[in-house]
C-alpha cells in the first residue's frame, strides 16, 4: 500500500495539470463559431417592430395591390432567414433549393444577429419601397439607427461592423435575385397593361362598375413562386347560367341577399365580419396579405416567441402570401368570371343593386378590378392559416386586434378558436360584402391550403 499511494497521487496532479492547460489552450484559441449565441436566445423585437412598420410602408406606397405586396414580404422573409439560419440548430439555407440565388458565406465570423437582421431589414425596405412616401423613408432610417443604437453597447466594434455588413450582403444577395423574376420585379410600377384585352362572351369579366377600371396585374400568374406551381390550380366553376332554376343563379341571389340585409340593417354580424376583413380601400389599412402578417405579429407578442421562431414564422408567411396571390390571380385569369354586381344588375336585372360601399366613410361602392374566381382574400387567407396552424397548433385560440382602434369602419375585435376558423371567416367575408359567390370562397380555402402545404414542406431541416 505504501507502495502505491505515491503513485496515485502523482497521477491526480498530473491529470489536473492536463485539465488545466487544455483550458488554458482553449481561453487562448477560441472558436469563433462556438462562440456565437443561438437566434434563439435573442428577443423578438427586430422582426416584430420592423413587420409593423412594413405594414404601414405598404399601406401608403402606390402600387402596392396585394399580390404586389405580398411578394415583397415573401423576399423579406427569405433575406432575414438567410441572415440568422446559421445560428437556428436544425434548418439549413434555402439557398441550394433555388437556382441562381447566390449568397455570401458566413465562415467563422462572429455575429450579432439582431443587429444582422436590422441590416437586412433596412437594406429590403429601401430596395422593395423605393417609392414609398418621405415621410415612410424617414421611419425607416429612424428605426435602423434606433435598434443600431440599442444593440451597439452589446457587442465589439468588429462584431458590430461585420454584423450590418452581414444583414446587408445577404438582402442585397435576395434582392439580386429577386429581380431576375422580371414578371414581378418592379411591378408596383405596370399594375395595368395597355396590351390586355379581356376575352368578351357570356359570364366573362369585363371592367366593372363602379370604376370600370382596366385589369389589375393579368399576367401575374407569371411571376415566380417559392413554393407553388402551375400544377395548383382550381377546379371548374359552376357553369354559367342566367336560369333562375341553376345553382349559378342561387349564388348570386345569395350575395344579393345577404347584402340587402345589411342594408335593411337586420344582420349586424355580417356588416361586422365584412367591414373587419375588407382591407380593401387603399391607404386606410395594410393590403389582405398584409393583414395576416399582422395578425402573426399579434400572435409572436402574445406568445413572447423568441427571435429564431419569429423569424421562422415570418419567412413562411411571406412565401405563403406570395404564392397565394401568385397562383390565385393565375386562375382568375385563366377563367375570367365576371363579379356578381354584373351579374346581378345584367342578368337578374336589378339594374340599381351595389355591393356594400368602401368602408372607409367616402360613400363610393366598391367591386376589385379583376376577375371574381377565385377570391384572393380567401386563398391568402387559406395559404396563411397553414402555415399559422403549422407553427402554433391546430386548436390555437386568438382574438385578432388588427382595427381595434379603428373608427371608420367595424374594427372590433374577434375571436377564433383556430386559424382555420380565422381563414373560413375571411374567405366567407367576401360575400356579404357583395363581391363575391360563395364558390369563390371555396375555390380559395382549397387553393390556399394547397400553396401553404407546399410552402410548408420547403426543405427548412
Amino acid at each position: 500500500m505504501s507502495l502505491k499511494l505515491p503513485f496515485l497521487k502523482k497521477s491526480v496532479l498530473l491529470s489536473i495539470f492536463l485539465l488545466l492547460t487544455m483550458i488554458s489552450c482553449k481561453r487562448d484559441e477560441p472558436d469563433l463559431v462556438a462562440t456565437k449565441e443561438l437566434t434563439s436566445s435573442f428577443e423578438n423585437k427586430v422582426v416584430v417592430e420592423w413587420h409593423e412598420l412594413l405594414l404601414e410602408i405598404e399601406r401608403f406606397t402606390p402600387g402596392y395591390l396585394p399580390p404586389v405586396a405580398a411578394r415583397a414580404y415573401g423576399y423579406i422573409g427569405l433575406a432575414a432567414y438567410e441572415t440568422v439560419v446559421s445560428g437556428i440548430p436544425g434548418y439549413k439555407s434555402l439557398e441550394s433549393h433555388y437556382p441562381g440565388l447566390q449568397l455570401p458565406k458566413i465562415g467563422n465570423t462572429e455575429i450579432h444577429y439582431p443587429l444582422a437582421l436590422n441590416s437586412a431589414y433596412t437594406t429590403m425596405a429601401q430596395k422593395l419601397f423605393p417609392t414609398a412616401p418621405a415621410a415612410q423613408v424617414s421611419r425607416i432610417l429612424s428605426l435602423q439607427n434606433q435598434l443600431n443604437v440599442l444593440y451597439e453597447s452589446d457587442v465589439t466594434p468588429d462584431v458590430y461592423n461585420a454584423s450590418i455588413v452581414w444583414g446587408r450582403d445577404i438582402a442585397e444577395a435576395v434582392f439580386e435575385w429577386s429581380r431576375t423574376d422580371l414578371a414581378g420585379h418592379e411591378s408596383y410600377l405596370r399594375p395595368r397593361d395597355p396590351n390586355y384585352a379581356p376575352p368578351q362572351g357570356p359570364g366573362l369579366w369585363q371592367p366593372t362598375y363602379p370604376d370600370f377600371g382596366e385589369a389589375l396585374l393579368p399576367y401575374w400568374g407569371s411571376v415566380r413562386t417559392f413554393a407553388a406551381s402551375s400544377d395548383d390550380k382550381c377546379k371548374a366553376h359552376l357553369p354559367f347560367s342566367t336560369d333562375v332554376k341553376s345553382e349559378f343563379y342561387a349564388q348570386a341571389l345569395e350575395t344579393e341577399n345577404k347584402v340587402d340585409l345589411i342594408r335593411l340593417g337586420q344582420n349586424y354580424e355580417d356588416k361586422w365580419i365584412a367591414q373587419f376583413w375588407s382591407d380593401d380601400c387603399p391607404a386606410l389599412t395594410f393590403s389582405p396579405a398584409g393583414r395576416w402578417e399582422a395578425i402573426a405579429v399579434q400572435v409572436l407578442k402574445e406568445e413572447d416567441a423568441d427571435l429564431a421562431k419569429a423569424v421562422i414564422v415570418t419567412a413562411k408567411l411571406g412565401m405563403a402570401v406570395c404564392d397565394a396571390g401568385i397562383r390565385c390571380w393565375s386562375e382568375k385569369y385563366r377563367f375570367n368570371l365576371l363579379r356578381p354586381v354584373d351579374y346581378i344588375k345584367g342578368s337578374m336585372g336589378h339594374s340599381d343593386w351595389n355591393s356594400i360601399m368602401c368602408p372607409d366613410g367616402s360613400g363610393q361602392y366598391f367591386t376589385p378590378q379583376f376577375p371574381t374566381y377565385p377570391s384572393g382574400h380567401g386563398t391568402f387567407g387559406a395559404a396563411a392559416s397553414e402555415v399559422l396552424t403549422a407553427e402554433f397548433g391546430h386548436d390555437y385560440s386568438f382574438t385578432d386586434k388588427c382595427h381595434e382602434l379603428r373608427s371608420e369602419f367595424i374594427g372590433t375585435p374577434r375571436s377564433f378558436n383556430s386559424f382555420y376558423q380565422m381563414a373560413q371567416e375571411n374567405a366567407y367575408s367576401r360575400i356579404p360584402i357583395g363581391v363575391h359567390f360563395r364558390m369563390d370562397a371555396d375555390a380559395a380555402m382549397d387553393l390556399g391550403l394547397r400553396v401553404g402545404r407546399k410552402v410548408n414542406s420547403l426543405p427548412w431541416r
